[in-house]
């Protein structure tokens, strides 16, 4: 097997709140700081893989999907694992906020390095979230720190997603509502979101009610409710088009729906909310 070139020891990079970028890395590449950083560091991998080593003599192989966090005064001795000669990574040093410290509790396969998969779904998300909080960071308009940081932020929140110490939603439950979301207006039922999980009605019903706890047929029509509340609260638009708008061609049968869940007429929703 070949072996990793010797490590290059670095200084520290000059981190304020976030320092966020883009590698793509021959089997030259091998980075060691012996005593860490005072800050986290994600490292994404895109494609090709990277090789981690820990204090105790571990090791960690990154592959594509696969996210490494290293903790504050962890070791840092990592570089392209030698067997792929490549590695195409996303990484970002950041100074957590107080509320992202949920989010950071990843399980270590190595002591002070945790470690998340994602599958394909989830991974495309990250990626254009973590490329935008680069893009940020080289940018001269605006607040560029926040814009990047808020990139690192909604992907911490998708990595908690698939973190196995959290409860997992299913990718094809995940790609079922943001369906339903996108589609309220539409005429949907459970054979039609079914063919957009790639699964069968019955296997699909199950899934979603263990992952969400409710059936999809009532998920669709409570996401419709809501929305119909929104657009009540925030528009002048007839009670008929509102309906329409959330998917329903007859008003007075959306005017039972509703009432059902709100416990009051559509009508008088939009009036006690003005």
């Amino acid at each position: 097997m070949p072996r990793q070139i010797a490590a290059v020891e670095m200084p520290p990079p000059t981190t304020h709140r976030v320092l966020a970028g883009e590698l793509d890395q021959d089997a030259g590449y091998h980075i060691r700081r012996s005593r860490g950083t005072d800050d986290w560091l994600l490292m994404h991998t895109v494609a090709g893989a990277g090789l981690l080593h820990g204090a105790d003599d571990q090791q960690l192989t990154t592959s594509p999907g696969d996210a490494v966090l290293v903790r504050p005064g962890t070791l840092h001795d990592y570089g392209t694992d030698p067997a792929t000669g490549r590695w195409h990574l996303l990484f970002s040093h950041f100074r957590p906020l107080p509320t992202w410290l949920a989010l950071l509790d990843w399980p270590e396969p190595v002591v002070g390095i945790g470690r998340v998969r994602l599958g394909a779904e989830v991974d495309d998300r990250v990626q254009q979230l973590l490329l935008a909080a680069a893009r940020a960071s080289r940018m001269a308009v605006g607040r560029p720190e926040l814009f990047a940081l808020n990139g690192v932020e909604a992907a911490l929140l998708w990595y908690d997603t698939r973190n196995p110490r959290q409860q997992q939603l299913d990718e094809r439950v995940l790609r079922v509502m943001e369906h339903v979301d996108a589609h309220l207006a539409e005429d949907l039922d459970v054979p039609a979101l079914a063919r957009i999980a790639h699964l069968s009605p019955s296997r699909l019903a199950h899934l979603f009610s263990a992952q969400v706890g409710t059936s999809v047929m009532r998920y669709l029509e409570a996401q419709r409710m809501e929305l119909a509340a929104r657009l009540l609260e925030m528009t002048g638009e007839p009670v008929a088009e509102v309906a329409r708008r959330v998917g329903y061609l007859d008003p007075l049968y959306f005017s039972r729906r509703f009432r059902a869940r709100h416990h009051v007429s559509p009508t008088a929703h939009r009036e006690q909310h003005r």
